[in-house]
Formats: C-alpha cells, sequence, structure tokens
C-alpha cells in the first residue's frame, strides 16, 4: 500500500477505534492470570487466571471475525487466511506475574489517567496484545488478502517458564517467522541464555530466624523482604531501607524495602532480600549455620553482574551477564533461595553450576537448576529483522536506534525463526508515578500504544513483501 494512502487510512482506524482498543485491553487487565499450579484442571495446566485470560483474548479474536482455536488451554491462536498456508506468526502472552505490593492503582483494573493506562498486563504484555490484534483487524476490515496467512498465538505461561509452547509446537509447524510485541523499539535480534535455579540449605541448628521471606518471582528484583527473628527490637539500630518492629516474647519483625526491576535488567532495581540479609548480617540475627548460608547469599545477591560469585562475563552481541535472587524463603527449617541468571554466550550452563556449587557445596546446600534456555540470535542484516526495523523507521521517523539484543527471555527464542518488536522506546522519560512491567504501578501511555498499533500494522504488510 502507498505509504500516504497507509498513513491516512491507520491514523483513521486509530482514531475511529480507540475507545473500543482501550475497552479490550481493559478486559484483559481484569483477568489476574498469573500461573497457580496447584488449581490446574484439564484444560486450565496453568491455573484458573490463564485459562481465564486465553477465554477472554479468544473471545475477542472470535468478536472480530477471526478463526479461531484452543489448544487443550496451552494456548490459542487466531488466524487470518492468506493466499497461502505459510504463516507470518505473532505470539504475545495474557498471563502476568502477580501484583505484589507497592502499588497506588488497582492492578487489575485499568486506570486512565493524564494519557496513560495503569494496571497489570498493560505493558506486558496484554495491552500490546491488543493493539497488535487490533493492526490485524485492520487489514481484514480493508478486505485485504496478504500472500501468507497470518497466525495470532496467545500463550498463557511466558512468565513461568514457557511450558505452553512445547505443546503448541508437538502439534503445529512453526511460523515461516513470527514476532513477539513484548520487548522494545526498534528491533531485537537476539536474546541472552536463561539460567534459573533453586538454592536450599542444609537443616538449620539453633535457628535465629524464625519467619522469613521476600519476592513474588523468580524473575524479578524483590521490593520487599520480611524476617521474623529472636531478638529485642528496641535494642536493634536504625538502618536505611529497613523497619524494626516488635512482635512480643523476645521477637523483633525486620522488613525491608527495595525497588522492584525485571530481572533482564537488574540493575535498575534495589533487592530488598539483600537488603535484608546485610542487616541480618550486620547485626548478628543469625545462628552459625544461618550465617553459613547468608553469607553465601549476601556474595549472590550483592553484584548483579555474578561477580560475587564468580560468574562475571560479557560478549560482543549481549553485553555482560546478570543474576538475581528473585525469592527467598525458610521452608521446613531450611532456607530457600531462587537464583535468575540471564547469560551471555562467553559462558555455559555447566560454567555457571561449577562456579555456584563451588561456594554452595562447602556449605552443604543444594542447588538445582529450574529452568535453562540457551542463547537466541537473529542475524540483523535478514530480511525479516529488516522489514520490521523499516515499518518502526518509517512510522516513527527515528533513523538513528539500531536493532539490539535483550536479557530477557521472550517466546521469539522458542521458534525457528523470530524476534521481538515492542512496544517500549525506553529512551522516552515516563513520569515517577509511571512504573515499568513486574513492578508496581505497571503503565504505558496511550500514545506509545497507538504508534506500536501503527507499526506492527506497517510491518505486517512488509513481512507480506518478502520472500519466507
Amino acid at each position: 500500500m502507498d505509504a500516504q494512502v497507509f498513513n491516512k487510512a491507520i491514523d483513521q482506524y486509530i482514531d475511529e477505534h480507540w475507545e473500543e482498543i482501550v475497552d479490550d485491553i481493559a478486559r484483559m487487565v481484569e483477568v489476574p492470570s498469573f500461573e497457580e499450579l496447584d488449581e490446574a484442571a484439564p484444560g486450565a495446566p496453568f491455573g484458573p487466571g490463564p485459562r481465564a485470560a486465553l477465554s477472554q483474548i479468544l473471545a475477542i479474536a472470535d468478536r472480530m471475525g477471526f478463526e479461531t482455536t484452543d489448544v487443550d488451554g496451552y494456548m490459542g491462536f487466531a488466524d487470518f487466511k492468506g493466499a497461502t498456508d505459510t504463516q507470518v506468526g505473532i505470539i504475545g502472552h495474557v498471563d502476568v506475574v502477580p501484583a505484589g505490593p507497592g502499588w497506588h492503582f488497582d492492578p487489575f483494573t485499568v486506570t486512565l489517567k493524564d494519557g496513560y493506562l495503569m494496571g497489570r498486563g498493560t505493558l506486558d504484555d496484554k495491552g500490546p496484545v491488543v493493539v497488535t490484534l487490533w493492526a490485524l483487524k485492520f487489514w481484514k476490515d480493508l478486505g485485504v488478502t496478504f500472500p501468507y496467512t497470518t497466525r495470532f498465538l496467545f500463550g498463557v505461561n511466558e512468565e513461568t517458564g514457557m511450558g505452553d509452547v512445547p505443546y503448541y509446537r508437538e502439534r503445529y509447524a512453526d511460523p515461516a517467522f513470527l514476532f513477539t510485541p513484548d520487548a522494545e523499539f526498534p528491533v531485537c535480534y537476539g536474546e541472552k541464555g536463561g539460567f534459573d535455579a533453586t538454592i536450599t540449605s542444609k537443616p538449620l541448628d539453633g535457628r535465629v530466624i524464625v519467619e522469613l521471606t521476600g519476592g513474588a518471582a523468580t524473575n524479578a528484583v524483590p521490593g520487599t523482604a520480611s524476617a521474623l527473628v529472636r531478638a529485642d527490637a528496641a535494642e536493634l539500630p536504625a538502618a536505611e531501607r529497613i523497619t524494626v518492629t516488635p512482635e512480643g516474647d523476645g521477637l523483633a519483625r525486620i522488613e525491608a524495602v527495595g525497588k522492584s526491576a525485571h530481572a533482564a535488567t537488574p540493575e535498575t532495581g534495589v533487592n530488598a532480600i539483600g537488603v535484608l540479609v546485610d542487616y541480618l548480617l550486620a547485626n548478628g540475627l543469625c545462628s552459625a549455620d544461618e550465617r553459613a548460608f547468608l553469607e553465601f547469599d549476601q556474595k549472590l545477591l550483592g553484584h548483579t553482574d555474578g561477580s560475587g560469585v564468580g560468574l562475571a562475563c560479557s560478549d560482543e552481541y549481549f553485553g555482560p551477564l546478570t543474576v538475581i535472587g528473585g525469592t527467598i524463603a525458610l521452608e521446613d527449617g531450611r532456607i530457600v533461595q531462587t537464583m535468575d541468571s540471564r547469560w551471555p554466550t562467553s559462558t555455559t550452563p555447566e560454567g555457571i553450576t561449577k562456579a555456584v556449587t563451588s561456594l554452595t557445596d562447602p556449605i552443604g546446600a543444594t542447588f538445582e537448576n529450574t529452568l535453562l534456555m540457551d542463547p537466541f540470535l537473529v542475524k540483523p542484516e535478514s530480511p525479516q529483522i529488516q522489514a520490521l526495523l523499516g515499518a518502526y523507521r518509517e512510522v516513527t521517523g527515528d533513523e538513528e536506534r539500531q536493532p539490539f539484543t535483550i536479557g530477557g527471555g521472550t517466546y521469539a527464542r522458542e521458534f525457528t525463526s523470530g524476534a521481538s518488536f515492542g512496544p517500549e522506546r525506553t529512551w522516552q522519560k515516563q513520569p515517577d508515578w509511571v512504573g515499568g512491567m513486574h513492578g508496581p504501578d505497571e503503565g504505558i501511555s496511550e500514545e506509545d500504544l497507538k504508534t506500536a498499533l501503527k507499526v506492527y500494522a506497517l510491518a505486517l504488510d512488509k513481512l507480506n513483501a518478502i520472500k519466507l
């Protein structure tokens, strides 16, 4: 389509349908779709929330007139038939991380404030999913028949392991190329490897710590952490980010406040578990067994580049390795700490395991790898990446920013050929009251969503103009 004709048509389309688009985003945000495996059931393998969100997005796609399929609750998809069965794919996710503490808005209601949509999932990934679906509907409403069939996949387990993808791929062929609206513009052509682990202390003798908890998800820098310890609260010193409260019977509650952030960009957060561990160690609020594990934890949590536990490295494509401790708990007399590392090509899973277990083995702690993903890379000069980049540049006029790689793990890496593609433009300053993905007060501007819709619509046209 001619650029001038496209711009006029898409701008008019967005103006005419924007209220409907926001309503669809609100319908999605209203569903608290975080994983609850203890409530899994046939057709709802990741719990009732993801199931309800999948039903909702399929209902929206049905209403738009797309052919929809529910893949036993593991995934769903909507097809826009083209002249051939070769597929251009889109994949987004309708699951979210738990709300967590610190919100000033209702996390499961879309609040419109000063041009921003606030709520869990408005940015990651329900808002982008909805506007991309509307971008596809734009072409459908025009009566266009693309050379390729477009398949829009709706995932329900992106945040906690991507266990939905294998189930889908066992039953259906991969699209020739796909993109996911679950990252940043202009276009991401590679993703670091992912390595999650659970580190469990030996049974602890002479415990001083009665309760210990922190974090809401393995893949997020925790914003809060708390310990109940055997101590006189009146004798404990004040400290930054720490609140001490007496709880009677010689017990004191130690609460730490950090700053939540995505595990892919941990340098933007403050790890509340780390703040708490530092305080417990500095004030002797631990037994000898507890101290041994907490001193290891301090090394893990104190350096987001992994240097505290011998993991620091980098490469030309991905930059430095990152590592966080996302959650901590006291379970059956043992401390359980989770770990999330995003690793470049200059290390290996075996190297990560060897480095960490050299510290955990001597203190009797166990180390279990719970998630492993290899680095994913598509050459930035490929026609597919250049098509996405061209769409972004034509819509925004931004010629400065280049294709990049990320530390986050998106669905793109799970398929034969793919990329992650917007909608964030992280260089733009946001109001202080607007939070990011995985943190409190998650939000995105209406203008960013409108721009993304226009970019996605043009990208679909460009992908259908190249040989796949």
